[in-house]
């Protein structure tokens, strides 16, 4: 059993989201975008959940077409939908009977990210706080960070290190924090690393 609420995201292997599930990680993210990189197919997926039980699956995109996304949704069936385009919410959330998750770039300015939050509240059920550019969480961010979490659903998705994570917890309010999957070496075959060490370390 983990301390707090964990979500991995770009999983595009059977292994990782077996060790996610295992782990005790609650959502399972996962690309829908043929562009990305990550990408995974609706067939990949639907084999996939077939071994995971006890999980969420999210469905993750970045996707600038909204009537695309509905189609494209229909033939994932995900449990959740994370997007980064806050003016679809409120059409999503007509559309969709499920959670929403809106994903923020923390390298802007506090107001913006407070202002983001504020205006999507009734609409995000959590708000992903991620780092295109791997911001630190330093100087100024513990404490804003301390104020947001007050007042949103925060799912922390930077500057988590095994050795302040627990301390994290216990000094801001998050609703828990989003990792991203490993890389498979092979078929199979992943190397955890940094996903395995964070997961170890909130273990109760």
């Amino acid at each position: 059993m983990l301390k707090t609420l964990v979500k991995v995201s770009n999983i595009t292997s059977l292994s990782d989201a077996r060790y996610c599930a295992g782990m005790g990680v609650e959502l399972l993210g996962f690309s829908i975008d043929e562009a990305s990189e990550n990408y995974v197919s609706p067939e990949k997926l639907r084999e996939i959940r077939s071994w995971v039980v006890g999980v969420q699956i999210v469905a993750e995109t970045s996707t600038t077409t909204p009537e695309i996304l509905l189609e494209v949704l229909q033939k994932y069936e995900p449990d959740a939908v994370q997007i980064n385009h806050a003016p679809w919410l409120p059409w999503l959330k007509s559309e969709l009977n499920k959670p929403l998750i809106l994903s923020i770039e923390a390298n802007q300015g506090a107001d913006s990210i407070a202002d983001a939050m504020q205006q999507n509240a009734q609409y995000a059920d959590y708000f992903l706080l991620e780092s295109a550019t791997q911001t630190q969480l330093n100087g100024d961010w513990p404490d804003f960070l301390a104020t947001l979490t007050k007042n949103h659903p925060i799912l922390l998705g930077f500057g988590i290190k095994t050795d302040s994570i627990n301390h994290l917890l216990q000094t801001t309010q998050l609703v828990g924090i989003a990792l991203k999957g490993s890389t498979e070496i092979r078929p199979g075959y992943s190397e955890f690393g940094e996903l395995m060490d964070v997961l170890e370390a909130l273990e109760d």
